[in-house]
């Protein structure tokens, strides 16, 4: 069954586990409307609280562009002025916000141009498999626009400070195989094999520890939102996963030579 979003803009589809969430618009090179972004929050929330989803698929419908970004032509209108713009941009924020604390692994699968706004929400995933002749590019000075602050660390934060200087200050798109050499993503695949080793990937991580994986994410999270040191609330994270059934379950599984079996 496929549910839709944002004017029918996105598609879930929920299946063995596993959550596929496409942005649908093939004809628009899957641009993300404002529905799109304003939708993201109530997805990400449907999702996190779905017990049976163990892992998020992003992409974008065909082989032609994972998103061309923004949709340009709504820009008159989201963009009529500083309160409209703001609002705008908040819900961008917000869409990507969510995506990236969604407490279950969320790969992106990227088909051809993935670029601006399209770029911002794979950056927003834990990961990113690309098809070979995938493309991946940031071109706000290619419009006269700006990236927010929070986009900008994102992307520090994968490629160091230079190289997203360039790619911020070109504009220009990054092939596959150059965005893989420098952390812009993490996998370069055969486009014929892309969506199978994405979905083969994210079934592996079901078979594992639900626990570990979402304390890592936190962990992960707590190191990019600047902590430095362990805080009473990360050590008691810590101390949890010592104490839930999983790890009973992982060193008893070890102890006796069998395959774990995690709730």
């Amino acid at each position: 069954m496929t549910e839709r979003f944002a004017d029918g803009a996105l598609a879930l589809e929920i299946a063995d586990g596993l959550a596929t969430l496409s942005i649908d618009r093939p004809d628009a090179r899957n641009a993300l409307t404002a529905a799109c972004w304003r939708a993201l929050p109530e997805i990400a929330a449907r999702l996190g609280a779905d017990d049976a989803v163990r892992g998020v698929l992003v992409r974008g419908a065909g082989e032609r562009a994972f998103s061309g970004g923004a949709d340009i032509p709504e820009f008159p209108k989201v963009y009529a002025d500083a309160a409209s713009a703001r609002a705008y941009n908040d819900a961008v924020r917000a869409g990507q916000d969510a995506v990236a604390r969604l407490e279950k692994p969320v790969v992106a699968a990227v088909f051809g141009a993935c670029v601006g706004g399209g770029c911002g929400l794979a950056l927003a995933c834990d990961l990113r498999f690309a098809a070979e002749g995938a493309r991946f590019g940031i071109p706000p000075a290619k419009l006269g626009a700006a990236y927010s602050f929070a986009d900008t660390k994102q992307l520090v934060e994968l490629v160091g400070p230079a190289r997203a200087k360039d790619v911020l200050f070109s504009g220009r798109l990054l092939p596959a195989e150059e965005a893989l050499r420098i952390g812009l993503c993490d996998r370069v695949l055969p486009a014929e094999d892309l969506i199978a080793v994405t979905e083969a990937y994210l079934k592996e991580l079901a078979g594992l520890s639900a626990v570990s994986v979402r304390t890592a994410k936190r962990m992960v999270r707590a190191v990019q939102d600047g902590a430095e040191a362990e805080t009473p609330a990360l050590r008691a994270l810590f101390d949890a996963a010592f104490a839930a059934e999983d790890f009973a379950e992982g060193y008893a599984a070890f102890l006796e030579k069998r395959p774990p079996r995690f709730p």
